[in-house]
């Protein structure tokens, strides 16, 4: 199975370049992107994956607005031709790749939009994200981070926002690829479900940082990672200066404390430190003010799920008011925050993402769904 991009020196393998290089269900290849305003009157995001030997592309796109999310959802066919990224309504274009994106959604059911980002730092490549429990690979791929500014604008059943009038609209992007959720549906004995996840991309006024952790029941990590890169102006970016590692300012370690809100596995706070070698650590607070629900973009959610075959083509809309949600929910558990961010006089946002599943002893959590204290 030829393609175009067969005539470019890209090949890992002696295969080409649409065969699957692993016959896992769990094999995918996935954009992620979010963006918001300072108050928070417009959080946004978009994942769009591509799930080679499940035969399906989907996409989705969610924006807040006035305390209500609204979820668009498409899924389709995709058989062969992986760089076609559209899927219904919803299509993405990498316009220059790490420098500038184009999605535009075309009257979802109510929904369109027309937004651009450009990148404002380096490329963040995490380490890898290597996972097995008794053998079996759970979790091996790849995540690259970078932030971001956006402009264009959203219409919701008819009110256009353009993002110029609410100032600066921020954000980020991660492009991850290879497997997620290797063991899924195989054999085995039955095990209380259990995943530890918080991930916090900051932009702050000169610089950015992020912090990425994964630990088992006992606190233990099995991921964890942080960097700090420089910040600057959109359109400013040259593929030379982002892809330069030597700006990419990487910790020896991160240690995090987190305060959960009562009842729930949702963060109240937290505070991460960013040991540097031979630098003072880079300590940086969080304080969230606004919500995004993961499960508007598939994660977590029953029925629209990453990579769950829905025919050729389906597409759906729904929406979520945010105050009415219940916190222990399964489907609801998996949140983004918009934090306010400090760190010593630097000022700025953050997105504090969580998904707690199961156990968790540093958090006092025994329980698959308890909350906290």
């Amino acid at each position: 199975m030829i393609h175009p991009y067969d005539d470019l020196p890209l090949h890992q393998s002696s295969s080409p370049l649409l065969h699957p290089s692993s016959d896992s269900l769990g094999l995918y290849d996935r954009y992620f992107f979010n963006g918001f305003d300072a108050n928070g009157e417009l959080m946004f995001a978009l994942a769009m994956g591509v799930y080679p030997n499940r035969q399906v592309m989907d996409a989705a796109f969610a924006v807040v607005r006035g305390g209500v999310q609204h979820n668009c959802r498409s899924s389709r066919m995709c058989a062969t031709d992986r760089a076609h990224t559209v899927v219904g309504s919803i299509s993405l274009e990498v316009t220059s790749p790490m420098l500038e994106h184009r999605i535009v959604v075309e009257d979802h059911h109510g929904v369109s939009a027309d937004l651009t980002l450009r990148v404002v730092s380096p490329v963040i490549e995490e380490p890898a994200f290597v996972h097995r429990v008794n053998g079996r690979v759970v979790m091996d791929y790849t995540r690259i981070t970078q932030f971001v500014e956006w402009s264009g604008w959203i219409s919701l059943d008819g009110e256009r926002i353009e993002l110029a009038d609410l100032g600066r609209v921020q954000g980020c992007r991660d492009r991850s690829w290879g497997i997620r959720g290797g063991t899924r549906g195989l054999p085995g004995p039955a095990t209380v479900p259990q995943f530890f996840w918080t991930w916090a991309p900051t932009l702050l006024d000169d610089m950015c940082a992020h912090v990425a952790i994964n630990e088992e029941a006992s606190g233990k990590s099995w991921h964890r990672s942080g960097a700090v890169v420089e910040r600057f102006n959109a359109g400013e970016g040259s593929i030379d200066r982002v892809l330069d590692t030597t700006r990419v300012r990487r910790a020896d370690n991160v240690s995090t404390v987190i305060d959960w809100v009562s009842g729930t596995r949702w963060a109240s706070s937290m505070t991460a430190t960013i040991d540097m070698w031979q630098s003072e650590p880079v300590v940086i607070s969080y304080e969230p003010y606004a919500r995004f629900q993961m499960s508007g973009v598939g994660y977590q959610h029953p029925e629209w799920g990453h990579g769950q075959w829905r025919g050729d083509l389906d597409e759906s809309r729904d929406e979520l008011q945010l105050d009415a949600l219940n916190p222990l929910d399964p489907t609801v558990i998996h949140v983004q925050h918009l934090c306010r961010a400090k760190s010593g006089e630097r000022e700025g946002v953050a997105v504090l993402e969580q998904l707690v599943i199961g156990p968790h002893e540093p958090s006092g959590f025994s329980g698959v769904l308890d909350g906290a204290n």
